[in-house]
């Protein structure tokens, strides 16, 4: 099999998977809210509002021709307007996305750092006090709660030692630069909004360290196990006999082959971020996707619930199929399975 041909074959899974996603989010919806109209007109909506959404949305007509505008508008992300912020939910996820987009990349880059390079040192001190710390440190990172986390990186670094800010995106009343890719810190970088970018990293550090400790410690363990393995393969031990550096054989060598599983981890633990950005989000007041999606929630705004829902859904799958494709660049092998 091709690299081409395993590309579409994935590509095709993962269209597949969208549209499941759509369906599923339409017959939930459907049975949680029989009347939907009454649902995302809100609980004060006028009977003409109410007839209105219902001939907008096709909800007078057959549950199939429902499916099908239901997919149609899904795939083209028009979810309607939102009954508590009054605009449409598709300029909401424009505007708050990107956002948490921004978090989960800084926290990914975090755990993935401190994952891969403490499994890497845990391995080569394999049974020795620098692997027991390892263990240590992980342990107890991977049993604290996110939320419990969030709150005591909060209380310490924030309230009682006043290091980092404690919530919001930046600090309020500096001028924030104006949307031009959509993320708060690229965007002031592109204006030259120095005390924006400044405020807004510093308000970015606590809600990404948190989210890094959800997961960074399972990257750890995966990145040892694999490490463990490498080191014993035939073509490390040639390179200890042609006399190569320990460092370079472990950090170069090794290390490289042992990424493959640590690849296919980061797709999960993208999705483990999505869902944990909820709580992260909530807890540091930072206006992110996972924000929006709690105060819909709480405002029983159901157009933006079901909007966000799906686009976490899609996120979530196309990180997959990302972690499909570097799997077959990185090991050619997989191609021919």
């Amino acid at each position: 099999m091709s690299i081409w041909t395993y590309i579409l074959n994935r590509a095709i899974r993962a269209v597949s998977l969208i549209i499941g996603i759509i369906v599923l989010t339409f017959l939930l919806s459907h049975i949680l809210a029989p009347n939907p109209a009454y649902v995302w007109a809100g609980p004060h909506a006028a009977p003409s509002v109410i007839k209105a959404i219902i001939k907008e949305y096709h909800l007078d007509q057959p549950v199939y021709l429902q499916l099908y505008y239901y997919l149609v508008s899904s795939l083209t992300f028009n979810f309607g307007i939102s009954p508590y912020f009054k605009q449409p939910v598709s300029e909401l996820i424009a505007i708050y996305l990107p956002r948490t987009l921004q978090l989960i990349f800084v926290a990914m880059i975090l755990t993935g750092l401190i994952g891969v390079f403490s499994g890497a040192f845990a391995a080569a001190h394999k049974d020795e006090f620098g692997d027991y710390i390892v263990k240590v440190l992980y342990l107890i990172s991977w049993c604290i709660p996110p939320f419990l986390a969030a709150l005591l990186l909060q209380l310490f670094l924030a309230y009682e030692w006043g290091v980092l800010p404690p919530n919001l995106i930046a600090d309020p009343t500096l001028p924030a630069p104006k949307p031009i890719t959509g993320f708060p810190i690229i965007d002031a970088l592109i204006e030259g909004n120095w005390p924006y970018f400044i405020s807004s990293l510093r308000h970015l550090i606590l809600p990404a360290f948190s989210l890094a400790l959800i997961s960074f410690g399972i990257i750890t363990r995966i990145t040892r196990a694999s490490m463990l393995m490498s080191l014993q393969a035939d073509y490390i031990r040639a390179a200890i006999m042609r006399g190569v550096e320990r460092r370079r054989i472990i950090y170069t060598h090794a290390l490289k082959n042992s990424m493959i599983p640590v690849i296919t981890l980061l797709a999960l633990v993208f999705s483990w971020m999505i869902s944990g950005s909820v709580i992260i989000e909530t807890i540091f007041s930072y206006e992110g996707l996972g924000w929006l999606l709690t105060t819909a929630l709480y405002n029983y705004d159901y157009p933006t619930v079901i909007g966000c829902s799906i686009v976490i859904g899609i996120a979530v799958v196309l990180a997959n199929f990302i972690a499909d494709v570097l799997y077959a660049l990185i090991d050619p092998r997989i191609k021919l399975g």
